[in-house]
């Protein structure tokens, strides 16, 4: 009884908070006061267990391709689709969907967990796979040094029970399987000839390169042109088209392949999922396509220099208006001096249209260094995009933009033109 009470408390709280346009995991902080056992209590009966996915980069667009990949073999798959990746707003994403007795009918949980959280949420349920991604210079305000963040994945594999998926080509990560005992660990990697295509940290901030790397990979990234890829998968070649903007998300659809690969063993149907691989469509903010004026506007979520410099590099600037919005609240780490990491040399010919944020200034310093021009700075994000839209309405648009610039974006967008509503 006292379990289907809280259930339909939190059920309440979260209906009110959605009606009051509220975030998407305050429902989970208030249920995780009242029963810090209401995750495991959903989760720890699911037949193909928990599925934990983590790193500094590409974890919402992957745990997105990870659950259609599974769903298109015939499984039921639970997620938090909001991207809301502590544990609160996995709580938040089960009261959504378990019923009034806290049951989950799924087959299995894939999670997106930040860093720090996903190690508080292994003490609480010990997942039974894991896919570590990356390890990159991401808010060290709030982690600290980058060998801080990789002992926390460290933590999250450890905790794992039977299966962890690792990045071949990131040096901290694939290390991590000095640690792993009786546990099946497999890779995910690329290609000699792509790795300077996608620098890990080392490359970015040294000379350092991990060519040649002698670990052998379940699935490899062979190469990629426009929205087509070639991907190795124990030793065989498999060709298919994407609809994912943005040469980052080829990398993650490596890993996505790898991971599936080893949950389902040999239950898999390979050609199910390269069918399945084909037909996913870019994560909120992950370049995102959105339609204003009947011309498309792309978001695309900037966190790390890594991150924004592949950005830049998948994205063309020539034909497109381009605005950049930089906010510091704590979800997009208080520290942006990694913005003067980024190279903004591809933007030198056509401009920038708009900068904007609560860092707006900080932004237009580091263009200036980069002799970008830029037209206009406006700190208020409402006014800067409304500003953007209306010069612009016969052009294509795109938003670079950090997370809460990009949730702020959203909202201002969804009253013009359909956005996605993540719930």
């Amino acid at each position: 009884m006292r379990k289907t009470l809280i259930t339909i408390l939190g059920k309440t709280v979260k209906g009110f908070a959605s009606l009051r346009g509220g975030g998407s995991a305050f429902p989970g902080l208030v249920i995780e006061n009242i029963d810090p056992n209401f995750i495991n209590h959903s989760l720890s009966k699911l037949p193909y267990g928990v599925v934990v996915i983590s790193g500094t980069n590409g974890k919402t667009t992957t745990t997105k391709m990870v659950v259609s990949l599974l769903e298109g073999q015939g499984l039921k798959v639970f997620t938090n689709r909001t991207g809301s990746n502590f544990t609160r707003g996995v709580v938040a994403a089960l009261l959504g969907e378990v019923n009034i007795k806290g049951k989950l009918d799924a087959d299995i949980a894939v999670l997106e967990l930040d860093e720090a959280h996903a190690v508080n949420f292994v003490k609480k349920i010990s997942p039974k796979y894991c896919l570590i991604l990356n390890v990159m210079r991401d808010q060290l305000d709030r982690f600290g040094e980058i060998d801080n963040t990789a002992e926390l994945l460290k933590k999250v594999v450890i905790n794992t029970s039977e299966g962890i998926v690792l990045n071949r080509e990131d040096i901290r990560v694939s290390k991590i399987a000095d640690y792993v005992n009786n546990k099946k660990v497999s890779y995910f990697g690329l290609d000699s000839s792509l790795i300077d295509t996608f620098p890990n940290d080392d490359n970015l901030h040294s000379n350092l390169k991990n060519k040649n790397n002698p670990i052998v990979a379940d699935v490899v990234l062979e190469k990629f042109k426009d929205n087509e890829a070639t991907f190795i998968i124990n030793g065989e070649k498999f060709l298919t088209k994407l609809k994912l903007n943005g040469i980052y998300n080829v990398y993650n659809a490596t890993a996505s392949i790898a991971l599936v690969r080893m949950i389902l063993k040999d239950r898999i149907d390979q050609n199910k999922i390269m069918d399945s691989l084909s037909k996913v469509t870019p994560a909120f903010g992950r370049g995102e396509l959105l339609k204003v004026n009947g011309q498309p506007l792309e978001l695309v979520l900037v966190k790390n220099p890594a991150g924004f410099q592949l950005g830049l590099k998948s994205f063309d600037p020539s034909e497109y208006a381009t605005m950049i919005a930089i906010n510091d609240n704590y979800a997009d780490g208080r520290d942006m001096s990694w913005l003067w990491d980024v190279n903004f040399s591809s933007l030198v010919e056509k401009g920038v249209d708009t900068v904007s944020g609560i860092r707006a200034y900080d932004m237009a310093l580091r263009l200036k260094y980069d002799e970008v021009p830029f037209e206009s700075i406006e700190q208020n994000i409402k006014k800067s995009l409304t500003k953007f839209i209306s010069k612009n309405s016969s052009k294509p648009k795109r938003i670079f933009c950090t997370y809460t610039a990009m949730l702020a974006i959203r909202k201002e967008l969804s009253k013009i033109t359909k956005v996605e509503v993540i719930k």
